[in-house]
């Protein structure tokens, strides 16, 4: 396999005049040749601050141009980055600093505010990634005077310039690690997943080999980059490429992200589940809903004619030049993906984890299976734990280039998952066809066991929940051997169609029968309770389920 940060020396002369990342609320842009220049600068402030190839360099912030800078300086110098996530807590990314090991911190201003440099035990220098000013040194490190020297010696090291023939980068082994992610799992623990440059590197070459990306293409990236997701197939598989990455930087609520997909329009528009399921809820469920509408839609010939509209409307709102959405990081909706399907939209669902870095499966739109996760990746090899893969869900166990080193600093929690033949228990139950096909069916810890010994998946249950009348979001647990449904309600469809409060109950027993028709009898529904506030995610928008499990 190539070595991992020679995919980036490569790409980076290849592609040395073409725009590499633009900031889509400043405008400011980079040619690959300012990206390797700026890389070769921090290279050089590694070296003056005694950065070993090795060594832990963390970085939390909004995605922004110095939030990519420092990550593939580190890579490439033979560092280990450790991406934290920005929405993570004070508490938390203290925590991870300190876990990690990180001997400095690329950081934005606002999260520095709360956090306190006493409580950073390795932590030698904080940069801030909004202006590059020393934000905190730790006694004895002269990080401030290797700061005020950089240009200066910059200059000494590259008399003539620096031109595409500087660019060197470490050749550490792929088998070294070169990230440590901090999972925002909804368990409750947050574990330190060692990926190598070889995990690493079986992502974006995948991505290149599929042409994923491709030299000169457009690529939105909305998706937090500290998330595996979003990092390899918004940043690192582009850059390998020679795409130009436009950095969305802000949180994409439906109105901020239409309008930057409608001026971007990239080529590829990688997803979660939220937004499309957001614009089928708000936009297309209420459009086709109407007595009119539906009547339409009944009629033959009719009903293709307006799919096609809407296919084009939706095509149109996500930019209109794109070759496929790929949908991840959380199972989509199943009766939005029957709709999208059914109106031909170029979609596809794939299914991966941070410990693959991430993907597992992956099919292209044209020969994607509804109610799949797509075909399990070259170089990778999955089971189900069952004695009827085919019908019979069982857990999803996985092993191949993508899989991880494990835990940092935790043989136990590595142990658990991962056996001694490098297999890895990813905690997800689901079936596989022979051509290995991945259909998930929920989360191992979340399954219930009914009182007549029938397997109830939660998820599939709130999946039809969630496109009832009046419903934001919701959960199912089990309260004394019966499956109770807590719904947050959608407080805007009550306010535009004028339900009181003291109407509320009744229209959630509505819908509580209506659900009932809709799922098998022993996942029928005993009660709705209503809860106050949304539920608490993770910085991925995945509910934390253990906060109300009992």
């Amino acid at each position: 396999m190539q070595n991992f940060a020679s995919i980036y020396e490569k790409s980076f002369i290849e592609n040395w005049t073409l725009p590499a990342l633009t900031e889509y609320t400043t405008g400011r842009t980079l040619t690959y040749c300012d990206l390797a220049r700026d890389i070769a600068m921090t290279h050089l402030l590694f070296e003056s601050a005694g950065i070993r190839p090795g060594d832990k360099i963390a970085v939390c912030g909004r995605d922004s141009i110095s939030w990519v800078t420092a990550y593939m300086a580190t890579v490439t110098y033979g560092a280990v980055i450790v991406p934290v996530l920005a929405d993570f807590n004070p508490v938390d990314i203290t925590h991870i600093l300190n876990h990690s090991e990180a001997e400095m911190l690329f950081v934005g201003e606002s999260i520095w505010e709360h956090i306190e440099p006493e409580s950073l035990i390795s932590l030698k220098a904080a940069i801030s990634l909004e202006k590059g000013t020393l934000l905190y040194e730790s006694a004895g490190t002269e990080m401030s005077r290797h700061l005020r020297l950089l240009r200066r010696r910059f200059r000494r090291r590259y008399p003539e310039g620096y031109g595409s023939d500087c660019v060197k980068y470490a050749r550490r082994d792929n088998d070294e690690v070169a990230e440590i992610n901090y999972t925002s799992g909804t368990t409750g623990f947050s574990k330190g997943v060692m990926l190598t440059g070889g995990n690493l590197a079986g992502n974006v070459l995948f991505g290149m080999k599929t042409v994923l990306h491709f030299r000169s293409s457009r690529a939105l990236a909305f998706l937090p980059l500290a998330h595996a997701y979003g990092c390899a197939f918004d940043m690192l598989t582009p850059l390998a490429v020679g795409s130009h990455i436009t950095l969305l930087g802000k949180t994409p609520s439906p109105r901020v992200l239409l309008k930057a997909l409608a001026e971007v329009r990239p080529h590829l528009v990688i997803c979660v589940p939220l937004i499309l399921e957001k614009i089928y809820k708000n936009q297309i469920l209420p459009m086709i809903s109407k007595g009119t509408m539906r009547w339409t839609l009944a009629v033959p010939f009719l009903d293709t004619l307006i799919y096609s509209k809407i296919r084009k409307k939706l095509v149109d709102a996500f930019g209109g030049e794109f070759e496929e959405v790929i949908v991840g990081g959380a199972p989509l909706n199943h009766e939005v993906e029957e709709f999208l399907h059914k109106i031909k939209f170029p979609f596809t669902v794939g299914y991966g984890m941070t410990e693959c870095g991430p993907l597992i499966s992956y099919t292209p739109w044209r020969e994607f299976v509804p109610g799949s996760s797509g075909h399990v990746l070259p170089g990778m090899e999955a089971i189900v734990k069952s004695e009827n893969p085919a019908e019979v869900p069982g857990e999803i166990c996985v092993r191949g280039t993508n899989v991880m080193k494990g835990y940092y600093k935790n043989p136990a929690a590595t142990e658990t998952v991962l056996d001694a033949e490098g297999w890895l228990r990813t905690g997800d139950m689901g079936t596989m066809s022979p051509d290995g096909t991945l259909f998930l069916r929920g989360r191992s810890k979340t399954m219930i066991l009914s009182a007549s010994g029938q397997n109830i998946y939660p998820e599939e249950i709130e999946a039809k929940l969630n496109n009832m009348p009046f419903v934001a979001e919701s959960l199912v647990v089990e309260r004394d051997g019966r499956l109770v449904a807590l719904v947050y309600p959608d407080y805007d469809a009550v306010d535009r169609l004028g339900v009181a409060a003291a109407d509320l109950d009744d229209a959630m027993e509505n819908v509580r029968r209506e659900l009932n028709t809709l799922v098998a009898p022993y996942e029928r529904i005993s009660r709705i309770q209503l809860v106050p506030n949304e539920f608490e995610k993770t910085p991925k928008r995945s509910i934390k389920r253990f906060l109300y499990s009992s």
